[in-house]
């Protein structure tokens, strides 16, 4: 149960307190979370179709993939700064039924140039919805329950990366816009249960106070985020190319399943985990541990026996500290709670998707697998970069 918060004079009130109905607030957020992400991960398992259909390359069917990682990520911090001085309630409504008129509009696209357009607008439903509805997230736990309720939010959309895939492969593109209604109901949802923050959300603040939440720690912490997200998009992007070309196509949505809903309980064990012992220490293990199981991952196919519990594994440690990292950043910059959120949710989400540009290009001329390989190598810089951060006082005190 969350408990009322009472703000210092010294530090403005994010959103007004959530005493009343917050498990009914947060369980709203979680499942508009799981749809927001369902609609969004709808992309990457009909890349081949998309490349068939429209006869393009796999670097151009990437070009979708960091389009939707630009527009939907690293723009989350320009709606992460509206979500800290305008009404939350509202965008919160507003993202989840874009994002789901853009994505499942994909299938009734007259050409690729309109494909683009629809994907960028499912994009922006996504960078609206994630810095509001987390930020309420935020408000309503206690210091020693922060890991672990980020870590429900955010299983939440890492389910939705798992419903979606298997959504995709079984509509196909053709009946993808019969998703259309779960977006506009769950966004009439988000609006009824969620408080209203527009007195809270008057006080002024200006770029220089904004600025404050780009320096110390959180820039090593936004680097490894990078460089882990850049290993999952590039293997959820290329995984279905790889198994296709061994003749493993009907696998591509339940590899994608598996590896979303472990991704999910890992989320939950991470953010658990650090309340007790430490968001730095579970940072620094996961992505050490991740990097030789997710090689292995891909030099796997579904003819062996250990290849989908190997999936679980992988998926469950390289999202270990997803959580972590948001909860992390908000105790880093505890005035800035949407725009640090966003930073580690879609900045840096959307800085690893518009990187995957080059994997993609990297796949045409080599292949999909050692592509793989090589964003998963990346993992050993992020490591490094976890050995440089702090714990942040906000859990040391809590």
């Amino acid at each position: 149960m969350m408990e009322r918060r009472t703000a210092t004079a010294t530090r403005p009130p994010a959103v007004p307190a959530l005493a009343t109905g917050s498990t009914t607030i947060l369980v709203a957020l979680t499942l508009a979370h799981m749809v927001n992400d369902s609609f969004t991960s709808l992309l990457t398992p009909l890349l081949p179709q998309i490349r068939t259909g429209y006869g393009v390359s796999i670097a151009q069917t990437a070009l979708l993939v960091a389009v939707s990682a630009f527009v939907g990520s690293v723009l989350q911090p320009v709606f992460g700064l509206l979500a800290d001085h305008l009404d939350r309630r509202l965008l919160t409504a507003v993202g989840p039924a874009l994002a789901g008129l853009g994505m499942t509009l994909m299938g009734v696209a007259p050409s690729f140039g309109v494909l683009v357009l629809l994907v960028a607008l499912g994009g922006v439903g996504s960078a609206i919805f994630h810095p509001a509805s987390v930020a309420y997230v935020h408000q309503g736990a206690r210091p020693d329950q922060r890991g672990l309720f980020n870590a429900l939010f955010s299983a939440g959309g890492t389910a939705g990366l798992a419903v979606g895939p298997l959504a995709a492969t079984t509509l196909g593109l053709g009946r993808l816009p019969w998703l259309l209604p779960v977006g506009l109901a769950v966004g009439a949802l988000c609006y009824t249960v969620t408080p209203s923050t527009r007195v809270a959300s008057r006080t002024p603040r200006g770029w220089r106070d904004y600025s404050t939440v780009f320096r110390g720690p959180i820039r090593l912490l936004w680097g490894m985020s990078v460089l882990r997200s850049l290993s999952t998009v590039s293997y959820q992007a290329l995984v279905g190319f790889a198994l296709a070309a061994r003749g493993f196509d009907r696998h591509i949505g339940p590899t994608l399943a598996v590896f979303g809903i472990a991704a999910a309980l890992g989320g939950i064990a991470g953010g658990q985990i650090s309340d007790r012992v430490g968001r730095v220490r579970v940072l620094r293990s996961s992505v050490l541990v991740t990097i030789p199981l997710f090689v292995g991952l891909v030099y796997s196919t579904p003819a062996s026996w250990w290849y989908y519990p190997l999936t679980a594994l992988v998926g469950a440690l390289v999202n270990a500290n997803v959580p972590v990292s948001v909860v992390t950043a908000q105790e880093y910059a505890p005035d800035h709670v949407a725009t640090a959120s966003a930073m580690m949710m879609g900045f840096a989400w959307g800085t690893s998707g518009v990187l995957f540009l080059f994997v993609g290009s990297l796949a045409d001329v080599t292949s999909p697998r050692f592509a793989m390989v090589t964003s998963i190598l990346m993992l050993l810089p992020a490591l490094w970069l976890t050995l440089r951060l702090p714990e942040p006082a906000g859990h040391r005190s809590a």
